[in-house]
């Protein structure tokens, strides 16, 4: 029987403009599909963070300098970078099953994910979306839009939007049927838009984006994955990052890993949530194992050669 993995992909990995995007994706679908050929059902999530700033930007500026239309609400970006996104992994992924004559179907599905309108996130924006300005840009925009910038790993300023916990996948029994069909879906994009829950089979869409490392532990525990990968920048999770002190780690466990994090060894809205979100599904699930690492070292990471392993006990 295959074993079931939950690959979470970066949308800083995705380009800043669809054109880049196209080019990049090509070697997106080579690596997930040279998982497929080691025996892996797949299931892909990928960021959104800076395309849905974009997407919101653009309409924003246009309503507001004579392009007559309109604001466009947060959810509804989120559900348009979730469709384009998807769209061009989906193309890529099939192409490539194609050149390998391998005839396994693709799917993207649109995924809204709830959240707990009581979550504390919304009182506190923790979530980076759209491009990098520099301080005195970002505090002219702040001004004139009343938006919250923070600076982002050592890169820029970017604007935060609250960022609250998944509650429930809303398409996870269409995503497991497609699985069982040997499907390669591709979802919780943008990880999910984010919904509240009105009461039976009713939702509302809400101002927010849901950390896609998040939102893919969750659904790899719901799947009852054998592994949460989080393809990112770096091959291996370091601590004392950038430091001459750094190291680089192989593996560490759950304890292991909650004592770096209580160190404040990684980065918040960078390497943070996708130690957290490893250890949650570890924790949870007793028999799976998380892995961090790069795209272009997916492969290996997955025969252990490389990449950093997030397990229970050694």
């Amino acid at each position: 029987m295959s074993k079931k993995l939950v690959i979470a992909l970066g949308g800083n990995a995705l380009g800043n403009t669809p054109e880049e995007q196209l080019k990049l994706v090509e070697n997106t679908a080579s690596a997930i599909v040279d998982l497929e050929e080691d025996g892996y059902d797949v299931v892909v999530g990928h960021g959104n963070g800076p395309q849905v700033g974009m997407v919101n930007l653009a309409f924003e500026y246009s309503a507001n300098n004579g392009g007559k239309t309109p604001l466009m609400p947060f959810p509804e970006c989120g559900a348009m970078t979730q469709g384009y996104i998807g769209y061009h992994l989906q193309q890529a992924i099939q192409r490539e099953h194609g050149r390998r004559q391998m005839p396994r179907p693709c799917v993207a599905v649109l995924t809204q994910v709830v959240v707990d309108e009581k979550d504390k996130a919304f009182e506190n924006p923790t979530k980076p979306v759209g491009m990098f300005y520099g301080k005195n840009e970002a505090e002219q925009i702040a001004a004139a839009t009343g938006y919250t910038f923070v600076e982002d790993a050592g890169r820029g300023y970017r604007r935060v939007v609250p960022s609250p916990h998944p509650v429930k996948i809303v398409e996870l029994p269409v995503v497991k049927r497609l699985m069982e069909a040997h499907t390669t879906v591709i979802t919780v994009g943008g990880g999910g838009i984010p919904v509240i829950e009105r009461g039976r089979d009713n939702f509302e869409g809400v101002a927010a984006v849901i950390d896609k490392d998040r939102a893919c532990s969750k659904l790899a525990l719901d799947l009852n994955a054998d592994m949460l990968v989080i393809l990112t920048a770096v091959e291996k999770v370091s601590i004392n990052f950038n430091q001459p002190n750094q190291y680089d780690l192989d593996s560490m466990t759950v304890e292991e890993a909650r004592q770096f994090i209580a160190e404040k060894q990684f980065a918040p809205g960078s390497m943070l949530p996708k130690v957290e979100s490893c250890v949650e599904f570890v924790e949870k699930n007793p028999r799976g194992v998380a892995l961090i690492t790069s795209l272009e070292k997916a492969r290996e990471a997955l025969w252990g050669k490389t990449g950093t392993m997030i397990v229970n006990h050694r």
